[in-house]
């Protein structure tokens, strides 16, 4: 069972996928859009092809809870996907998210631009781990 993991934005969507024991993050991809209705669409036919049974959209919350106006963008994201996708659709709070990718990267000396090209995707693996680790139960692994 696959999850998809999702960074939203207007005008790049980072997407991230799970193996399928539901244990690790991947990035995959970084989709370059022009209108939410392309969003809800080219995020449809990821969901296709990574045979997800659920997506995981991250809720960029303010660092204090309080919700600003790119929240209400990804709730509107999020209930045009519902309409088009028939798994469940979450949201996960993204805070921080994309300051760990940046960071990882940045550890990795990796240059300017390239940071650039991958920050998104990145963004999407880390809520997309954080949703799984906030859901995996130790007691579904056998013990040694």
């Amino acid at each position: 069972m696959r999850t998809l993991g999702i960074d939203y934005g207007t005008r790049r969507i980072g997407l991230a996928i799970s193996d399928e024991l539901g244990m690790i993050a991947m990035a995959r991809e970084t989709l370059h859009i022009q209108s939410v209705k392309e969003a809800v669409q080219r995020v449809s036919e990821a969901v296709v092809e990574s045979e997800a049974s659920c997506v995981v959209v991250g809720l960029p919350l303010n660092m204090d809870g309080s919700r600003g106006r790119m929240v209400e963008e990804v709730e509107a994201f999020v209930s045009k996907l519902k309409e088009l996708v028939p798994i469940p659709v979450e949201t996960w709070d993204e805070r921080l998210s994309s300051q760990m990718a940046e960071r990882t990267l940045l550890e990795a000396d990796m240059s300017r631009e390239k940071r650039k090209r991958v920050l998104d995707k990145m963004a999407a693996q880390a809520i997309l781990q954080g949703w799984l680790d906030a859901h995996s139960d130790p007691m579904d692994f056998p013990e040694p």
